[in-house]
This record gives C-alpha cells, structure tokens and sequence, in this order.
C-alpha cells in the first residue's frame, strides 16, 4: 500500500476498547513464575509477542488460560524446567525477563541470550550486574546466561544506565531475595511503576516503594501469596498509542 487517503470534515465520535500495552504484560506474564499460586491478569493484547509469552512459560510449567475477555489465569505451581532456549528466546527479546523469577524462586537458571552468541546493541550486562550484587554467581557459555544462588539477599543496585528490561528482571528477582533491596537509576515510566503494584500488592509484609527514581523492597518471606483468596487480579497498562491518558482511569470512552 503506497498511502492512505483520508477524507475529513466529518465529527469523529465513538467508542474503542483500548488494548492492555504490550510491554505490562509480558513482564507481569513472567513475574507469575514467583508464586505457586494463580494469578490473573486483565486487558491482556493478543498479539504475537503475548502467544511466544505463553509458550515459553507453559514449557517451564505454567498453566495458561486465555479467557474471551482478554484475561488470562497463570498458575506455576511446579517449575518443570529451569531453562529459556533458543528457539524461544531469539524471536522475542523479552523472553529474557523469566531469568529474574526463575533465579528467585527455585536458585538456578539458564537462558538463551537475545538473539543468540553474540551480546548485541542491547546487551543484557546490566541484568548480570544486578543478579550478582543480590549474590547470584553468573556466567556466559555457549550462547546461554546461567545464574545460580543458594539464597538472593538484599543490596542497593545502582544501573549504570537507564535499563527497561533490566529494571523489570532484577525488580522480580529483588521481590524473593532476603532483607532490603533499593533500585537506583531505574526505568520509572508508567508501565514500570504498573510492574512494580504486582508485588505491592500481593503480599502484606512486602513493600515496593518509588519517588520515580529509585524502588525499594523490604522483605524476609519465602514466598509470594497474592490476594484476595489467593489470586492476584492485575489490568495491564493501556496501549499508549491508542489512548491519550485523561485521568479517567476507563479503558473506554468517546473519542472526539
């Protein structure tokens, strides 16, 4: 298609479903790796990104229910395996963001690096510095990042640069780790401040605290236990494509 023509003078008014944001579910899609217990999520977009998702974290023994209305119910009562591979993970870099859960809940992961031997223009160093300082031993061999940990502990990170995706991993590896963690010079826009109200929310002695620069947790429990009746209900960000935020929290409204 060589353009669009578009014909106006007309009033534009109505009603659209504005889709859940791509970049909140994947990671709150991950983060479900961090308790035994279901979790459902809201608003989800089905896309192609969303389905690679849930393929990858049906392999590592999640069980994945999408519902008509754009839910889904996510239940990782066993880990199954403890590996992301290759053919997973080089279709989509954020199949990457199961390596933090994985590594807090069970001590040991291993996954492909993005797109495979070589690190990139979007290297995941960044993540690698934040698993070691919470105490995991990481190494690189064959294409693949392996993280193992006894136990994560606490520490005050601080990302030598700005990082979504690794502001996303070490948050969910910090959510299991023992004592007080303080993220600094982390990605703090809108759908990362989404990401962090998952473990708020989900535990009464878990606190996840920001000022927009840094989050903070303070914890000593081995497992997350989200509510009410043990299911963590969560919407996902709006698409901020199609919607121009008026504060009225609705997914949907007249268009004008």
């Amino acid at each position: 298609m060589d353009k669009l023509r578009i014909k106006g003078g007309h009033r534009l008014e109505g009603q659209v479903r504005i889709s859940g944001a791509k970049n909140s579910a994947l990671p709150a899609m991950a983060a479900c790796l961090l308790t035994p217990d279901e979790v459902v999520l809201e608003n989800i977009p089905l896309v192609n990104d969303i389905f690679t998702t849930r393929r990858l974290v049906r392999e590592l023994g999640v069980a994945v229910e999408f519902e008509p209305d754009h839910s889904a119910r996510l239940k990782a009562e066993k880990i199954l395996s403890h590996e992301a591979p290759y053919d997973l993970v080089k279709t989509m870099r954020a199949s990457v963001l199961v390596l933090g859960p994985l590594l807090a809940r069970t001590g040991y992961a291993r996954v492909s690096l993005p797109g495979g031997c070589a690190i990139g223009a979007r290297p995941i160093n960044l993540h690698i510095k934040g698993f070691e300082k919470l105490g995991a031993s990481v190494r690189t061999e064959h294409g693949y990042v392996e993280a193992a940990a006894a136990r994560l502990r606490g520490s005050e990170i601080l990302f030598d640069k700005i990082t979504v995706t690794g502001t996303e991993n070490v948050m969910m590896a910090a959510a299991l780790a023992d004592g007080r963690s303080v993220l600094q010079n982390v990605a703090c826009e809108g759908i990362k401040r989404n990401h962090a109200s998952h473990y708020s929310g989900s535990d009464r002695s878990r606190n996840v605290s920001g000022d927009g620069s840094d989050y903070e947790w303070r914890t000593r429990v081995n497992r997350l236990q989200p509510e009410p009746s043990f299911q963590c209900y969560r919407k996902t960000s709006r698409d901020r494509r199609e919607h121009r935020d008026n504060g009225s929290g609705s997914h949907e409204g007249s268009r004008q």
